[in-house]
């Protein structure tokens, strides 16, 4: 399983983006491989506002509806304990500037035992996140499949104080 993040996703649906060709490269060799993806709530409501601003909201709402439709992305969620563990996260990595959609992602990402995103975003390597294609050369990946799921630990989620 790959999570998705919003500037994969734009990288794909807007051709003047500064990651258009190897976004779409990049998501070739995921259909290729058939490697299952998810992507959050979060994620989706970033893109559709960017998509909106850059071509148009009745554009970015067509795109929304296709997403919401397919089969071939699973859609996380957050629950109160997923946004509280964001907060942690978000005051961990506060001199990093780590916006608060991606600190959700990380908790929904560790929740799903998810290691692999695929990201133009330094924040989740910082996070201890496999960043692809960041990390697509060393892996070798996109020319010999994704590799195989290791018994390796989901990276640790940061202490949370009591509520």
């Amino acid at each position: 399983m790959i999570f998705i993040d919003t500037n994969a996703w734009l990288g794909r649906l807007h051709p003047r983006d500064q990651y258009h060709r190897l976004a779409s490269d990049t998501w070739r060799e995921i259909a290729l491989h058939e490697e299952p993806c998810s992507t959050s709530s979060l994620v989706l409501g970033e893109l559709f506002t960017l998509l909106g601003r850059r071509v148009g909201h009745r554009s970015a709402a067509q795109r929304a509806r296709e997403i919401y439709r397919s089969d071939a992305m699973a859609i996380l969620r957050p629950t109160e304990d997923d946004e509280m563990k964001a907060l942690a996260y978000f005051e961990k990595f506060a001199d990093q500037g780590v916006g608060f959609a991606d600190c959700v992602s990380f908790a929904l990402m560790r929740r799903h035992r998810i290691k692999r995103v695929f990201t133009f975003d330094r924040h989740f390597a910082l996070a201890g996140f496999e960043a692809v294609p960041g990390a697509v050369s060393a892996a070798g990946w996109i020319s010999q499949g994704p590799p195989e799921e290791s018994a390796e630990e989901v990276p640790e989620e940061p202490t949370l104080a009591a509520r």
